[in-house]
């Protein structure tokens, strides 16, 4: 009665045995389980749940599906930073280069952007000669070398992962905490880490929308991975408004080298010391928040992070020459709109611009879209920030043949000003799960 009794099992609401979990998972990557059988499967994990215990043995054997990589010959806690994604943030960018900087190995697997949230690796590919691609010895010589390497995902992650999630992306089952959680954590595990932080954001511009969920999904993954043995902790973050202040690729890139030259914003800086004590903590460099926070203020006000990205980027081939010199954004078209109100920026719809940037260009709708780095918008105030009219609100970079004030319009239809000050401002930052 193989696979059906499994099935039927999770059905019942029974708690399924790691060896139930691992020859599903085994059986289906391999083919011997039919999608139908396992689409099923999937509705009763969305029905039913699963206990952490199963759920952990659901992220191993996925991770297990594929190739696992061996970080063992690196010196050091090797310690990985995810993000659920959102609408201008460029954390990695920043805050890995400052973790490095301070002794903890950063070997990273970044994904591609999909829809209206950018990935890293696209933001490093818009750097000229930037290699994302790296053959496995150069990425661990790398790391070995200069304590830092980001690259795209080498050979076969997870495929079981993959496999699953077009499943579920087909049957309505994608919003499943368990199942958002394994599909999350087998990545990481299989990429290799000894510890993981997560950022796992909420609101408009962010997947989980509320933020009780998004702290559900934080203390499943922060669960799978204690329980994995890979020390794992998750920083809570708001995505009501865009993170940082650029979104687009070079932009992004231009924005990590103003923070880390000092110049970051408040938002995106927030969350970059939030990450960056994280990190230390489980690294083994700072004994707790207060001081983890304090060494990632230092490192940026020392200039060592800068220096670690300058040497980061020129180790995977990238110009260096552009860094604290010149901006690297270069659009065949700019154009700056004005604020006319005065008052407060009260709310930011950060998933409106994302997707305004993504049809300038700047994102994909389809895995094959070809995307352009310069492309993408640039804001000069934040959420709660006072404006007064005449003060430069948002640049547009944009393509040839773009019509620059019919964008701006869009763009500005989406900043709301008001009279008075926000009733509450939510903080950023709202919980770190460990």
């Amino acid at each position: 009665m193989w696979p059906i009794d499994c099935i039927e099992h999770k059905r019942d609401g029974k708690v399924l045995t790691k060896e139930e979990i691992t020859r599903f998972i085994d059986d289906y990557t391999a083919g011997r389980i039919a999608d139908y059988q396992a689409a099923a499967w999937l509705m009763a994990i969305y029905f039913q749940g699963m206990t952490y215990e199963e759920t952990k043995e659901l992220t191993l054997a996925m991770a297990h599906s594929g190739d696992m990589v061996d970080l063992s010959s690196i010196p050091g806690i090797k310690v990985d930073k995810h993000s659920t994604g959102g609408i201008a943030d460029t954390t990695t960018l920043i805050v890995a280069p400052l973790v490095a900087a301070a002794g903890v190995p950063v070997a990273k697997m970044s994904g591609r952007g999909l829809g209206f949230t950018g990935g890293t690796a696209d933001k490093l590919e818009s750097i000229p000669g930037f290699h994302v691609v790296l053959p496995e010895a150069q990425f661990l010589e790398q790391v070995r070398r200069i304590g830092l390497s980001l690259i795209t995902q080498s050979g076969e992650i997870a495929p079981a992962d993959k496999l699953l999630y077009a499943l579920r992306d087909a049957t309505a089952t994608v919003e499943s905490i368990p199942l958002i959680a394994s599909s999350i954590m087998s990545k990481k595990i299989a990429s290799g880490a000894d510890a993981i932080v997560l950022d796992v954001k909420y609101g408009d511009g962010a997947f989980m929308k509320t933020k009780e969920r998004a702290r559900e999904l934080a203390k499943t993954m922060v669960g799978i991975g204690n329980l994995a043995g890979r020390p794992t902790r998750a920083v809570v973050t708001s995505m009501e408004a865009p993170l940082g202040t650029a979104i687009g690729n070079c932009l992004e890139v231009d924005e990590a080298v103003e923070a880390l030259s000092g110049q970051g914003g408040r938002r995106l800086m927030e969350v970059v010391e939030a990450i960056g004590a994280q990190m230390l903590i489980v690294g083994g460099k700072a004994q707790d928040e207060e001081q983890g926070r304090a060494m990632i203020r230092d490192l940026v006000a020392s200039g060592k992070g800068l220096a670690k990205f300058r040497e980061f980027v020129k180790a995977q081939g990238g110009s260096t020459s552009w860094i604290g010199k010149r901006p690297l954004t270069k659009a065949p078209q700019v154009f700056t709109a004005v604020c006319t109100d005065e008052g407060y920026i009260t709310r930011i719809d950060g998933r409106a611009l994302g997707e305004i940037a993504m049809a300038m260009g700047a994102g994909r709708a389809r895995k094959e879209d070809a995307i352009d780095p310069m492309v993408g918008i640039r804001l000069f105030k934040e959420l709660y920030d006072p404006v007064r009219p005449g003060e430069a609100l948002f640049t547009l970079y944009g393509k040839k043949g773009t019509d620059m004030m019919a964008l701006a319009q869009q763009v500005a239809d989406h900043i709301i000003v008001t009279p008075d000050q926000a009733d509450t401002i939510e903080p950023v930052v709202s919980e770190v799960i460990v």
